[in-house]
């Protein structure tokens, strides 16, 4: 499917994934883009269940930007992507169910994933691979085009304990079915985290997709939006007044990141809302940023018990504020680290601060 945004055309995927123009604490800085390629090798495919015991479901895309005087840059993208490759990189094994191509920027996907140890559950089969374009024009208007395929098969979730999904792979049709559904079966087994990452014009009209996302959420142990998110999502609510709402809904952790002002935590069995700040940082750019914090997050936990099969669903539904903090402070660290250079690079653990 084609979707085209600054034309005469408009579809529903309304922003370039990875591209933003949030700030921490100062004036975000366009950040070099591309990745290498390199011929693509056997990929070590298999079942989730063989490869780990988190599996990160979503979308994987390439993102394009040709600018005015002909130079074009490109880096792969997608939310869950980058989830899994932050969660690898902070020690853990990650499993990855998407779905892009052969081709070269399948290839170079796939080798991106590989370099960090994400185990591709999928053997990369479609038509070819999703890719977000950009045009950016002598005035440096932009418009965009997006080839976005989201097609999934069904996933094999024996001996998977943590589940992530969120972003486009959770709602575009006919692949959403797919990973609701996996929801649903699987969190008899596993843990859930979400991430709406809201993008409104691929979602359509307000009112449909806030049931839909609030579906998901009910089907989550922890669930992360920003700010922004929630301000398209529930435009007359405060954020506070939303995390509490989700909390009903059976979130046992709902946070809400606000940029360079830090996060919000609301830990419903504790009947606790907090807001907690970040230090300053330089910024060099904002890509990613919400996903790196949702992968320390998910580190977190882990390490602390209270993510990874329903026992650990149990102590995270008891779990006090100052024990949930490490995880929290975890995540607020990857994401610093990740603004303070360039594109989607989330720490390794030894980045982290001890």
């Amino acid at each position: 499917m084609e979707y085209r945004l600054g034309g005469a055309a408009a579809g529903p995927l309304g922003v370039l994934t990875g591209l933003s123009s949030r700030t921490w604490g100062g004036a975000a800085k366009p950040a070099p883009l591309g990745f290498p390629y390199r011929p693509q090798e056997a990929l070590v495919t298999r079942p989730a269940s063989a490869a780990a015991p988190t599996l990160c479901i979503g979308e994987a895309l390439v993102d394009v930007v040709r600018r005015a005087d002909g130079s074009v840059a490109e880096h792969p993208g997608g939310s869950p992507a980058n989830v899994a490759i932050g969660v690898a990189r902070l020690g853990h094994p990650v499993a990855f169910a998407t779905r892009f191509g052969t081709d070269r920027y399948g290839a170079a996907m796939a080798d991106h994933l590989r370099r960090d140890g994400v185990v591709l559950v999928n053997e990369p089969d479609a038509e070819r691979t999703s890719s977000a374009q950009a045009t950016i024009g002598p005035d440096g208007a932009a418009s965009y085009v997006f080839d976005v395929l989201w097609e999934l098969p069904p996933i094999d979730l024996t001996g998977v304990t943590h589940l992530h999904t969120g972003s486009i792979g959770a709602v575009l049709q006919p692949g959403g079915a797919v990973v609701e559904e996996a929801l649903r079966v699987g969190r008899a087994a596993a843990t859930v985290s979400y991430d709406p990452n809201a993008r409104p014009a691929l979602m359509g009209e307000r009112e449909p997709a806030r049931r839909h996302i609030e579906q998901l959420i009910g089907w989550s142990d922890v669930v992360k939006a920003s700010d922004e998110d929630i301000a398209w999502l529930y435009p007359d609510r405060s954020v506070d007044e939303v995390l509490e709402h989700w909390g009903r809904l059976g979130a046992a952790l709902a946070l809400a990141t606000q940029g360079g002002s830090g996060v919000t935590v609301h830990v419903p069995s504790a009947g606790s809302t907090r807001q907690l700040g970040v230090a300053p940082v330089e910024v060099v750019d904002t890509v990613g940023a919400g996903d790196s914090f949702m992968s320390g997050l998910i580190s977190g936990l882990l390490d602390l018990g209270l993510l990874g099969g329903p026992q650990a669903r149990e102590r995270l539904a008891v779990a006090t504020p100052e024990q949930l903090r490490p995880a929290v402070d975890r995540a607020l660290a990857c994401a610093r680290i990740t603004v303070s250079r360039a594109g989607a690079n989330p720490p390794t653990r030894g980045e982290l601060p001890t």
